[in-house]
């Protein structure tokens, strides 16, 4: 659930995403300062709305793609998804011109060390989300980008240091009651969820650290996966189990090819989508759009899959739901604070898968 890069890469849905602090790394103007035309300025932020909603779809309707991708395996969907990305990330560096970027930030052993242990978490990420949704626990994975921005308020306090307002602390709380309910309910921790919550909150923070805009840095990151996945697809084929180009009875063939080819495609696509989005919209909009991606994988657990939610599952996901309609409050005002107050901090949205 991402990035996806997402920017699952980019990933997973700020505080710690990197798109857009990413997107906004070029100083681009707002549409307003852009234009001075309040009209033009309107058509701009549906612009934005429009590629925001656009990103947050794909991700919420990932898993309609992962399903469809079985019988091949989570690690081969993910190893495919990585070069695949690599693929699609070459051609678009190629098509802005983007090589000279890329050198330079191949050039800083800071910065691919730091994308490389973003590349590590990335791919903790999608190959735990990949097999949540092939196992039949896309709720897990719900549950965990609902709770992403909550554990990255955490991650806020425990990493950076940062201090709690009063709404926050609410929602981090209420978030934590919902966790522990739905352990009890589950028997054990929900490891899906907060392995989810946790990798992607951690690949934000780090992300925050490289200053290089979302395709420069998820072609690092894909490069850097590259031969693992690469590795990771001749094992499979050595070992019989890889579908990707497999001709037989069991129905495979170039329709099956393509899905997996199109994982790189999907990836990509909802990171610009998300990173030009970003740059248009208020930060808070963007935080209200994140909730659709896990709204909507929800929707697909439930109504879609039919995966059973007991009473425990539906009070858990109950009070999330409270905890991010307190969380959501607390930054509207806290954006209100901003304009009389700079030194007010905020939340920011992240991406998903």
């Amino acid at each position: 659930m991402t990035d996806s890069s997402t920017q699952p890469a980019s990933g997973t849905l700020p505080t710690a995403s990197a798109a857009p602090t990413q997107a906004s790394a070029g100083s681009s103007p707002s549409p307003s300062e852009a234009t001075g035309s309040p009209a033009h300025a309107a058509a701009l932020d549906r612009t934005g709305l429009g590629l925001g909603l656009g990103a947050y779809l794909v991700w919420g309707l990932f898993p309609l793609l992962m399903h469809a991708l079985v019988p091949a395996s989570p690690l081969e969907i993910t190893a495919q998804r990585a070069l695949w990305s690599l693929l699609v990330c070459a051609v678009i560096v190629t098509v802005v011109r983007g090589w000279v970027r890329l050198r330079t930030a191949l050039s800083d052993l800071r910065t691919v060390a730091t994308l490389a242990l973003a590349a590590a978490l990335i791919v903790a990420n999608w190959l735990i989300y990949v097999y949540a949704v092939t196992s039949d626990q896309v709720n897990s994975a719900s549950l965990g980008y609902y709770i992403n921005p909550l554990v990255l308020v955490g991650l806020g306090v425990v990493v950076l240091g940062e201090r709690l307002r009063r709404g926050q602390v609410v929602a981090v709380a209420i978030a934590t009651v919902a966790v522990v309910i739905i352990g009890v309910e589950v028997g054990g921790l929900p490891w899906i969820a907060l392995a989810l919550a946790f990798s992607f909150g951690i690949y934000g923070l780090i992300k925050k650290r490289v200053n290089v805009d979302p395709v420069t840095g998820l072609t690092i990151e894909t490069l850097v996966l590259a031969p693992f996945a690469a590795i990771a697809v001749w094992w499979m084929h050595h070992a019989g189990t890889l579908t990707f180009g497999t001709r037989g009875g069991d129905g495979l063939g170039i329709g099956h090819d393509l899905l997996l080819a199109s994982t790189g495609v999907f990836t990509v696509g909802a990171l610009l989508l998300f990173a030009g989005g970003a740059q248009r919209l208020p930060l808070n909009i963007v935080g209200l759009l994140q909730y659709l991606a896990p709204t909507l994988m929800f929707m697909l657990a439930v109504w879609r899959f039919g995966e059973p939610m007991s009473t425990g599952r539906w009070i858990g996901f109950l009070l999330v739901w409270v905890a991010l309609i307190v969380l959501t409050v607390d930054s509207f005002r806290a954006s209100r604070a901003r304009t009389r107050d700079p030194r007010e901090a905020e939340v920011e949205p992240t991406e998903p898968v």
